[in-house]
């Protein structure tokens, strides 16, 4: 079998640049994976090194594919993508990939399953290419940051700072009202979750009683004051508003997102916006 790994590393050596970041795609989808292929290599810090269509077939590739992302579905056939995640660990690879799950169901425990078994993002279907390719780079980028010496307390209150003033706004951003209790329990939930994006994965049972505890309240009223926010947001905010902020990932014919695809979406906001905060 072909492997595409000596393309990825040819193009980065030819560009006299830092190596491109190699993506392993796998996706039973193959029209979703001639587009993506095509649309990565065509990216100057990108390269597709292999494209798998079964779980087994990304199994058997893994071991001969030097690639710093796997691209996974979560349904495929033969084995699906949670398959691969148990019997990842099986194959001792020197380099493991960063696992970047793609899926079009939001389902609170598939995510958390995914996680438990190692995964290192969770993408919703539909998404744009751009926002998929700046998801990657921001997930692969905070990945192979090595680890910071202490910081000293100052430091450490302007990092805290740049992340609230960036949360608030986002927040004003798509008009959602400060005066209600839900944007506190938002605001809480987001920086949360930024700092811990496993968090996502556990809402119910981690997410909320972490802001519940902060602010002296259950759980129960946490989860039903941010539905709340949501509601007044989505009646308040233009479409425009909503789809400049969200693009493909919210379906407005579809209504509102749930509590946890709205703190999803936000934190990787806050995400993509924060180091240009913090370096200016």
């Amino acid at each position: 079998m072909e492997y595409r790994t000596s393309v990825a590393e040819a193009s980065a050596a030819s560009s006299g640049s830092r190596q491109k970041i190699r993506l392993f795609l796998a996706d039973d989808n193959k029209d979703l994976c001639e587009v993506l292929t095509h649309y990565f290599d065509g990216l100057d810090d990108f390269g597709v090194v292999h494209v798998a269509y079964t779980g087994t077939e990304v199994l058997a590739a893994l071991p001969h594919v030097e690639a710093d992302i796997l691209v996974l579905d979560l349904i495929m056939p033969h084995l699906d993508g949670l398959g691969v995640l148990e019997k990842l660990p099986t194959l001792g690879l020197e380099h493991r990939p960063v696992v970047v799950v793609l899926s079009a169901f939001g389902h609170e425990t598939i995510t958390r399953h995914a996680m438990e078994l190692g995964a290192d993002y969770f993408i919703l279907k539909p998404f744009t290419l751009d926002v998929l390719a700046e998801r990657l780079r921001e997930v692969v980028n905070r990945l192979r940051r090595p680890v910071p010496a202490p910081a000293s307390s100052r430091r450490q209150a302007a990092s805290s700072t740049n992340l609230e003033a960036e949360i608030t706004e986002r927040l004003q951003e798509i008009a959602l009202p400060a005066h209600i209790k839900g944007y506190a329990y938002l605001r809480e939930a987001i920086a949360m979750t930024v700092a811990n994006p496993s968090l996502l994965a556990a809402v119910t049972k981690e997410l909320y009683p972490a802001v519940a505890s902060r602010f002296g309240t259950t759980p129960s009223r946490v989860e039903r004051a941010i539905r709340h926010a949501i509601e007044v947001t989505w009646s308040r905010a233009r479409p425009e508003v909503i789809s400049s902020v969200f693009g493909y990932t919210v379906d407005l014919d579809r209504g509102k997102p749930s509590n946890a695809e709205f703190i999803a979406l936000m934190a990787d906001r806050v995400r993509l916006h924060l180091p240009r905060a913090q370096s200016s």
